[in-house]
């Protein structure tokens, strides 16, 4: 799902290593001998995020004394290596990086990470107040943190301002100002849509939970029931449709994911697209849009309950409970997610979970300024999930994604709404 398109700033790897003496407050001596072992192995993604800090894995390794041994997978091999070593006990891992959103609850639940609570708390010149909100919740299960965020992704509003600008139009500040401009200007320019979004039943769930949460709906209560057939809801799942269906694209297909949602907009096609802002690069990149001088970003359109996109963290860094290192485990987290590091990092396009860093001026000088404000803007009011968390999200997703294709293709929502409040609640009932 977590397609980054990244900007990679000049000198970024030999910044990161200046910067190691301003990280020695966040990490300690060697381990003694006969405690742990002076070897860390650590398990990360194949992400430009890893290609940075494996620049500056000797700088951690001559200021601690610890041995990095790095796996570097990709998300279906790392996926699959989780499952199965975790299940079996090893102690072969020590430090993980996975995707709070698909496997934070899952590991949670079998006891595959070590809750961090204490040392998250422990460092106050580290500062885990400085991390968003939402990046957080989703990180913290039952009350343990179980990860500490390291990539963060928000669904933002992509527009095209010379459309808007020949119509005499404002950006949209809330939804019914973005159905009112989709309809404007598609009427008004034959052939293109006023707005276009993913469709796909799964992959558009994503995107539609933004309206969801906007509208002042959710997945489920506070405890665990259903509530896709709530009014709010409901008025969410029509919006959605609406904007695709009576503004979208002619002949649009129903099996969209962001990919073909890109083209539509970045071939000048369309006027509106509500997308994950770690996609921006292949609107704004001459070599992949038609239009990337006249793209512009705002935070997503309010609705009843205000402007709510997801805030996620799309990455992070846990601990293996079975690992026998836990302390240098902590050090090399504590590292690589201080406030300096996630600057070098957010330096290079990688967008980060710290506040302070946002708040930096350099911290956003490699973004546009409309959409660093829309991601400020974003990490205050953003909700931590884009997607119900459970255990079998790609089946939960199936599921409440339903009713957005019917309400697409001009079908009986509310009875489509019906069919999977009954559907979800069996779901989650069996999840119990």
């Amino acid at each position: 799902m977590q397609r980054h398109s990244i900007l990679r700033a000049a000198g970024v790897a030999t910044a990161a290593v200046m910067a190691v003496a301003a990280l020695a407050s966040c990490s300690s001596s060697a381990p003694e001998a006969g405690s742990e072992s002076a070897t860390l192995n650590v398990t990360l993604a194949n992400h430009v995020w890893t290609d940075i800090v494996k620049k500056s894995l000797p700088a951690f390794e001559e200021e601690t004394g610890i041995k990095v041994n790095l796996t570097q997978l990709g998300e279906d091999q790392l996926s699959d290596q989780y499952n199965v070593k975790l299940n079996a006990g090893t102690d072969e891992i020590d430090v993980m990086m996975f995707r709070p959103l698909q496997e934070a609850k899952l590991f949670a639940q079998n006891g595959w990470v070590a809750d961090l609570s204490g040392s998250v708390d422990e460092n106050a010149e580290w500062d885990w107040n400085d991390f968003q909100e939402g990046p957080v919740s989703l990180t913290t299960i039952d009350g343990q943190v179980v990860g500490v965020p390291i990539i963060t992704e928000r669904e933002v509003l992509y527009y095209r301002t010379d459309l808007l600008e020949a119509a005499g139009l404002e950006v949209p500040q809330t939804l019914d100002e973005l159905q009112a401009a989709a309809k404007t200007i598609s009427e008004s320019n034959p052939g293109v849509a006023g707005f276009v979004a993913r469709t796909a039943v799964s992959a558009a769930v994503t995107q539609f939970s933004s309206f969801l949460y906007s509208s002042g709906g959710d997945w489920f209560d506070k405890d665990g029931n259903a509530t896709i057939d709530t009014a709010e809801a409901a008025e969410a799942y029509e919006i959605y449709g609406t904007l695709i269906r009576e503004y979208g694209p002619e002949n649009v297909s129903t099996d969209m994911s962001w990919p073909e949602a890109m083209a539509i907009f970045t071939q000048g096609n369309a006027a509106f697209y509500t997308e994950a802002d770690s996609l921006y690069k292949n609107a704004t990149d001459p070599a992949n849009s038609t239009i990337s001088d006249t793209v512009g970003f705002a935070q997503f359109p309010a609705g009843p309950d205000g402007s709510r996109p997801y805030n996620v963290a799309a990455w992070a860094l846990g601990v293996n409970a079975d690992s026998p290192n836990y302390d240098s485990a902590w050090k090399f987290i504590e590292y690589f997610t201080s406030a300096d590091m996630t600057l070098q990092i957010q330096q290079a396009g990688v967008p980060g979970p710290r506040t302070s860093v946002w708040d930096n001026p350099a911290g956003i000088e490699s973004f546009p300024a409309d959409l660093a404000e829309a991601i400020k803007g974003s990490g205050k009011v953003g909700v931590g999930y884009d997607r119900p968390i459970v255990i079998s999200v790609p089946q939960a997703r199936e599921i409440v994604g339903k009713p957005i294709v019917v309400s697409i293709t001009g079908g009986d929502v509310a009875a489509a709404i019906t069919e999977a409040q009954a559907e979800f609640q069996a779901f989650l009932d069996d999840e119990k």
